[in-house]
């Protein structure tokens, strides 16, 4: 049976990529760039499973997986990201998503993913499975950082941003914001974190393996 799928990414290259790597199990119905294109195009074509990035202009995978969870609860989806870090992988399946892959996959074992995490199976890379292991091992799971889970999914990507040494205009051009706004969460995010400047943010972020 074919698996209808969306693919969400905010590369349109990629997508492309990947769409050309998919085996002929798998119908590529749509795709989309940011959160508010993808909400709309799952819930128009009703995907049997969403392929998700986690990092999207307008909220991020994790603002995907709210938005269509709550309507679509039976769509399944596996995130396909460049991120391992252990924040990404248990923030996505904290929200839904059934698995992560990252981009480092073949197109076959990507293929062969789908298959299983539409057919009700998690997936997972096998250096990501240790980290949803550790997370979930206790029937009420502590927060992965209590420091990152005060900052809004728009904090954490402009963190993120930061630390990978984006100028303020960089990151507005990135997350289609302004520059005021950028300014605005970045104030928010030091406060937030008792830190002084976008140094300290930089090396609090690399030592959480957020970069």
């Amino acid at each position: 049976m074919t698996i209808r799928v969306v693919i969400v990414d905010d590369h349109r290259l990629f997508r492309s990529g990947v769409r050309g790597e998919l085996g002929d199990s798998v119908e590529v119905v749509g795709e989309a760039g940011d959160v508010d294109s993808a909400v709309a195009a799952i819930r128009e074509l009703r995907p049997d499973l969403v392929l998700l990035d986690v990092h999207l202009p307008g909220g991020g995978g994790i603002e995907v997986l709210r938005r269509v969870l709550t309507q679509q609860p039976d769509v399944r989806f596996l995130a396909l990201s460049v991120s391992d870090s252990a924040e990404d992988v248990i923030g996505v399946v904290r929200g839904g998503a059934r698995g992560y892959v990252t981009k480092t996959i073949s197109g076959a074992e990507l293929t062969d993913a789908i298959a299983r995490v539409a057919d009700g199976d998690a997936v997972f890379s096998p250096r990501l499975a240790g980290f949803v292991l550790d997370a979930f091992a206790a029937t009420d799971a502590p927060p992965v950082d209590p420091d990152l889970d005060r900052l809004t999914q728009r904090e954490r990507e402009v963190l993120r941003l930061i630390a990978r040494g984006y100028a303020y205009k960089e990151i507005a051009k990135e997350l289609f914001i302004s520059i005021k706004t950028v300014e605005t969460h970045v104030s928010s995010v030091l406060r937030k974190l008792q830190l002084s400047n976008r140094h300290e943010l930089s090396r609090w972020a690399t030592a959480r393996r957020l970069v």
